[in-house]
């Protein structure tokens, strides 16, 4: 075995073993057992997966190959009478004359055995999940000392395989969560009355802490409907949870707080006492109706200010926040202001992924773009509004390294000709 004389070369041998992907630990180590048995210079006649029965307090047979006479499928090994099993805690590999009546009969005699995978506690003793035996008619000291290394480079492996596999259900939860998060979403366009609303939401990666919803009160005599954007301050599943929770909320509160500062009041309660470790929700939320100069009632929970255009003599106000962060603080109140919305004024509700979007050089997108942006396209629709701030925030936010979900609601009142068309 002078090619393989050192542990380097072992270990270089064994890795290049176990570079392939596998299904699982058990289609893993049943390659590696054969590839070491099919190398001659190794001069192993057999090899043997067994695998730790916790339960039954046995070691049962996963795997064999090799010219020795074939052992019982699912033979089982007790560790009581395996004293070696016990030992390979502290050394890993180990070399012994064989024990058992049956494998005696198969041909083994001088086996050698490495442990690999996860410790597991039996009692006082603790035993590794896998044990890889292997047997020849002289097992040469060299390949004793190999042991180790094909031990060592082993346990690596299942460790990243579990790893992987631990990946894989995390990222099937998270699309999961992915889908359950846009089935939730309202469709982006809708009309009410001289009303134009579109909205979209794209989050950073799978899930966001970003949503918006359109809400209508069936049972409330007045038609209006409301509109909500809100965004939870921390980032990936836990903000995901927050937004949905959120939107399941104020669905709900809405049912039974018709009034506006009653309904975040009980929502901030809501938000402080589900999740006390988690940080803060900024939400806007807004009503349009249907009163003759189109009152628009309004709450801002320290959400980014909503930019109010107004279209006859083409200035902007900010609506800006009328109370505090939700959950923050427990008991909390909240003033509701109003805007008159006449014809072809535009409403822009958005998150902070939109007006703090940053370039590769750290500077903001900032509000005035967003104003600069509406002033152009103010004669278009909601939806060419909205998506011409898109582009142009996924533009300037294309090479930069800091990301967030972009969440943006247009709300145009049309025209009385528009109407007509």
């Amino acid at each position: 075995m002078e090619l393989y004389q050192t542990q380097r070369d072992v270990y270089k041998l064994v890795e290049k073993l176990v570079s392939g992907n596998f299904r699982n630990e058990l289609s893993f180590l049943k390659t590696l057992v054969k590839e070491i048995v099919r190398h001659e210079e190794f001069e192993i006649i057999g090899g043997r997966v067994w695998e730790l029965n916790a339960q039954e307090k046995c070691y049962e047979l996963r795997y064999q190959y090799g010219k020795l006479s074939k052992i019982p499928t699912n033979y089982k090994l007790a560790i009581e009478d395996y004293p070696v099993l016990s030992e390979l805690y502290h050394k890993r590999t180990s070399l012994h004359q064989e024990t058992d009546q049956l494998l005696k009969q198969k041909g083994i005699d001088i086996y050698s055995v490495a442990a690999v995978g996860d410790l597991i506690r039996i009692g006082q003793h603790y035993y590794f999940k896998y044990v890889l035996g292997f047997n020849a008619e002289h097992i040469l000291q060299s390949f004793y000392e190999t042991l180790n290394v094909i031990s060592s480079v082993a346990t690596v492996k299942l460790r990243d395989l579990a790893y992987n596999e631990i990946q894989k259900k995390i990222q099937r939860d998270i699309n999961k969560a992915s889908e359950i998060q846009r089935s939730l979403l309202p469709p982006h366009n809708v009309e009410f009355h001289d009303f134009d609303i579109f909205g979209v939401c794209i989050p950073d990666s799978e899930v966001g802490g970003d949503f918006f919803d359109y809400l209508r009160n069936k049972s409330d005599e007045e038609d209006r409907i409301g509109i909500v954007i809100s965004d939870a301050a921390s980032k990936g599943l836990p903000a995901a949870i927050q937004a949905l929770f959120v939107s399941g909320a104020i669905r709900m509160a809405q049912s039974f707080s018709p009034k506006i500062s009653s309904l975040l009041s009980r929502l901030n309660t809501l938000i402080f006492d589900t999740f006390p470790y988690e940080r803060f929700v900024t939400l806007f939320y807004c009503e349009l109706t249907l009163s003759s100069n189109r009152l628009v009632l309004y709450a801002n929970a320290g959400h980014c200010a909503p930019i109010h255009f107004r279209y006859e003599d083409e200035s902007f106000r900010f609506l800006k926040p009328t109370g505090g962060l939700l959950g923050l603080i427990r008991e909390q109140s909240f003033s509701v202001e109003n805007i008159r919305m006449k014809p072809n004024d535009v409403l822009i509700l958005y998150t902070d992924g939109i007006s703090e979007a940053m370039d590769q050089n750290g500077s903001i997108f900032g509000e005035n773009r967003i104003c600069e942006i509406v002033k152009k396209y103010k004669d278009e629709s909601a939806k060419h509004i909205a998506y011409m701030i898109i582009e142009h925030v996924q533009k300037f936010n294309v090479n930069s390294k800091y990301n967030d979900d972009k969440t943006i609601v247009v709300v145009k009142r049309r025209s009385l000709d528009n109407l007509s068309d």
